[in-house]
């Protein structure tokens, strides 16, 4: 690929949170993004309503992170728009906080089956689509490192996308296609502050020697330096989280 040509990123969950911060920042950098969502689509046209009103290109795609069958068609989809795909980031995830001993194993299949299966699911299309020049990155956590309680199920899935990420580096030899994961640190989404009373928030503030919580931006950040420059980096993890571990 061309360093002239625009590339084409697909960014699941990137109706919210940190997906939206990434799919705005990579359009800004000129990319065309397929800003994919698990349900709620109105929040994906907000999405892409703001790239495009900035001067940007983006699709609502939409489609379960977990089923082969509809991540496929995902992906068909922004190839169809944009004539192929260069960049996949897996933000999309779930996170339901519990002592171990007190976790409902329904919720722990769930969480597993959006955060490893999905990840694991596209990252096989990824594998198979992104063209040369390309990178898929991963989302994992600053949690797995922390050892916070209530963290194990959450922890325990996104150690298993840190396992994943320096595999699939290795297994992409030749194919000019890096693939790394960012582990942000506690970042105010409305994922990170469901069940959180304040105290806990601010002390999670406190924590790192930056003493604030990170921002969806700062994640954002790490994602266009894998996206674009970052060449050389391939099969890591980046902690972003104000030095908190």
């Amino acid at each position: 690929m061309s360093d002239n040509t625009p590339r084409v990123t697909l960014v699941t969950g990137g109706s919210g949170g940190i997906g939206r911060a990434v799919a705005e920042r990579l359009a800004h950098d000129g990319h065309a993004v397929g800003v994919h969502y698990a349900g709620n689509k109105a929040r994906a046209d907000e999405t892409v309503a703001a790239i495009t009103s900035a001067g940007g290109r983006a699709l609502a795609v939409g489609g379960d992170v977990a089923d082969e069958h509809e991540m496929s068609a995902v992906f068909d989809a922004v190839e169809k728009e944009f004539g192929g795909i260069d960049v996949v980031v897996n933000t999309a995830g779930v996170m339901k906080l519990s002592p171990i001993a007190t976790l409902d194993l329904d919720d722990l299949d769930r969480i597993h089956r959006t955060n490893i299966r999905g990840t694991f699911v596209v990252s096989q299309q990824a594998a198979r689509r992104v063209r040369r020049g390309g990178a898929i990155i991963n989302f994992a956590t600053s949690v797995r490192r922390l050892a916070l309680p209530t963290y194990g199920a959450y922890a325990a899935s996104k150690a298993a996308v840190e396992a994943m990420t320096p595999i699939l580096a290795r297994e992409l030899r030749g194919k000019d296609i890096t693939v790394n994961a960012v582990a942000p640190g506690p970042t105010p989404t409305p994922l990170f502050l469901e069940g959180k009373d304040q105290a806990t928030i601010d002390n999670l503030a406190k924590a790192p020697p930056m003493e604030r919580l990170g921002t969806p931006q700062d994640s954002a950040e790490v994602v266009a330096f894998l996206a674009g420059p970052a060449r050389w980096i391939n099969g890591q993890v980046l902690f972003a989280n104000g030095g908190l571990a």
